[in-house]
């Protein structure tokens, strides 16, 4: 999957959806909003990072000469 290409995006909306709606409903403190959001947030930079990790060996032309 390209990083910031049209299905990473969508993945992250869906992601930040998911996680916000959780975070929002199962809390009942003043600040649901503010947790929420940050936890949202922390889960697509966490989404991007895995993603930016997998791909930077995708196209590794000299793999590792003793990989079993």
């Amino acid at each position: 999957m390209k990083l910031f290409g049209k299905n990473h995006l969508i993945i992250s909306l869906i992601t930040f959806v998911i996680l916000f709606l959780m975070n929002y409903i199962g809390n009942s403190q003043p600040d649901r909003v503010e947790t929420a959001l940050m936890i949202a947030g922390a889960g697509v930079i966490g989404l991007s990072l895995g993603l930016l990790i997998m791909n930077r060996g995708k196209d590794d032309k000299n793999p590792p000469p003793d990989f079993d």
